[in-house]
């Protein structure tokens, strides 16, 4: 198999697996989907316990049926304006895969919009924006209707560093 043909494989497999359901959400004005299948539960704004010494987009840890699972603010985690939650801001409990255990971690996104099964055609990969930004988390776009809805790797979105720090400190 010559070089190239391991490469279009390569692609076409990539993008095989991003297809399927994402749960679809908003942070700011801005659309973005995770994998349905790393999705555990959407609760509702729930009473939320600060920890001390954690990174400034960890928001506290909450108590669900008896398990404790620390929360962190996705607007924060992204760089962008903290504002007042509203009675559509909600917390999506995601389980997070790293190298040596899985865990669940609940993060507060704007408001839930819909699932949405999304096919291969509709995904394209991330932009590139050279090497001064990391985009590691980002999956791919979708382009549906006449939007772009921007797919997340969740396990990629806190760093193996910021897991660590989420795992001494909870």
């Amino acid at each position: 198999m010559t070089t190239e043909m391991s490469e279009m494989n390569l692609a076409i497999t990539a993008a095989t697996m991003k297809t399927g359901k994402y749960l679809t959400f908003t942070l700011a004005d801005e659309e973005y989907g995770i994998g349905i299948l790393k999705v555990k539960e959407i609760i509702g704004m729930m009473s939320i316990t600060s920890v001390p010494r954690t990174p400034d987009f960890v928001k506290g840890v909450i108590n669900l049926r008896g398990k404790v699972i620390p929360v962190i603010d996705l607007r924060l985690k992204f760089g962008m304006d903290a504002i007042a939650y509203t009675d559509r801001t909600c917390i999506i409990v995601v389980e997070i895969d790293t190298d040596d255990l899985t865990i669940q971690i609940g993060i507060v996104v704007d408001s839930v919009s819909e699932v949405l099964n999304i096919k291969e055609e509709e995904i394209e990969d991330a932009p590139s924006f050279g090497t001064s930004l990391n985009t590691e988390y980002i999956l791919g776009m979708a382009k549906i209707d006449s939007g772009v809805k921007i797919l997340l790797d969740i396990d990629q979105v806190l760093s193996a560093k910021e897991i660590k720090v989420l795992e001494k400190n909870i």
